[in-house]
C-alpha cells in the first residue's frame, strides 16, 4: 500500500485522475472540502444547466459516475487512503443528481437541498452510514475498485435520502 500523501496543487496536477477526484481544486480547501466541493457542484450546475437538456444531463451524470469511479480509485491509491477527505467528486456527482431531479426549483429550494445533502453526507445517519461502511477496508489491504465505488456510493445514498425528504416535504 502507498504511504499516505496529502493533497496539494502539485499532487493535483501529477496525474489526470487527480483534478477530477479533487473537484478541480475544491477538495484542496483547508476546511470542509466536502462542503466546498458541493458548492462547486452547485455553481457548475447553474452554469451548465441552461445549455443541457434532460437527456444530456443523464449522459453527464452517467459519464461523471464512470470517470469518477476511475478518478476516485486512482487518487485514493495515490494518496494511500481508502476515502480521503480531499476527494470531492462524490459530492459533485451526487449534488448534480439532486439538482437535476428537483429542477425547476427556486434558489431557496436549492439551498434547502444543499443543507439536507450536507447533513446526510456529513452526519451519515442510517442508510448512509451503512453505505459508507460497505466498502471499507483494513489498513493493510490494497485500495481497489470496490473502494473507489464506495467513495461514490455513500454520497449517492445521501442524495437519495435528500430526495426522499424533499419528496415527502412536497407531498405534505
Amino acid at each position: 500500500m502507498t504511504p499516505a500523501r496529502r493533497a496539494s496543487w502539485r499532487f493535483m496536477f501529477s496525474h489526470p485522475a487527480h483534478p477530477i477526484a479533487l473537484g478541480f481544486g475544491a477538495g484542496l480547501a483547508p476546511f470542509a472540502p466536502g462542503t466546498v466541493g458541493t458548492l462547486w457542484a452547485w455553481a457548475a450546475y447553474l452554469l451548465l444547466r441552461p445549455g443541457l437538456g434532460d437527456l444530456h444531463w443523464a449522459a453527464v451524470l452517467l459519464g461523471s459516475l464512470a470517470v469518477g469511479w476511475w478518478a476516485c480509485t486512482a487518487t485514493a491509491r495515490h494518496m494511500g487512503t481508502a476515502d480521503p477527505g480531499a476527494i470531492v467528486w462524490d459530492e459533485v456527482v451526487a449534488f448534480w443528481l439532486i439538482l437535476w431531479l428537483i429542477t425547476p426549483a427556486s434558489f431557496w429550494a436549492q439551498a434547502g437541498a444543499f443543507v439536507l445533502f450536507r447533513f446526510f453526507d456529513a452526519a451519515k445517519p442510517g442508510p448512509v452510514a451503512w453505505a459508507d461502511k460497505l466498502f471499507k477496508i483494513r489498513r493493510s489491504q490494497p485500495i481497489g475498485w470496490a473502494q473507489g465505488f464506495g467513495i461514490l456510493f455513500d454520497d449517492l445514498v445521501a442524495a437519495l435520502c435528500t430526495l426522499l425528504v424533499i419528496a415527502l416535504w412536497r407531498a405534505w
